[in-house]
């Protein structure tokens, strides 16, 4: 059974930073591309992040480029998302998703529970 686990959610105040990650099981982690995704209140799906599992590549959603840095340890099959230089516009519930393939951009076929992030003073 795919399993996708996030942890690393909480409160933050704008400019600061917090590190999420997605522990992964139910598959070979190294063989397929993954992504975070996030949900704003009241709003719709926003990707944030893919990594692709065979070269490395990663990208990002011009929201957060500059500020976020996704990694992959095929190891451990973790996912990780260090986010820094926080803005309120960053709240939300933060997804990690399994794509259907190597490539992130394949499309999600499994998704974690999400984990929230608040960014206020």
């Amino acid at each position: 059974e795919v399993q996708l686990v996030e942890s690393g959610g909480g409160l933050a105040q704008p400019g600061g930073s917090l590190r999420l990650s997605c522990a992964a099981s139910g598959f070979t982690f190294s063989s397929y591309g993954m992504s975070w995704v996030r949900q704003a209140p009241g709003k719709g799906l926003e990707w944030v992040s893919g990594i692709n599992s065979n070269d490395g590549t990663i990208r990002y959603a011009d929201s957060v480029n500059g500020r976020f840095t996704m990694s992959r340890d095929n190891a451990k099959s973790t996912l990780t998302l260090q986010m820094n230089s926080l803005k309120p516009e960053d709240t939300a519930v933060y997804y990690c998703a399994k794509a259907s393939g190597r490539f992130y951009f394949g499309g999600m076929d499994y998704w974690g529970q999400g984990t929230q992030v608040t960014v206020s003073s």
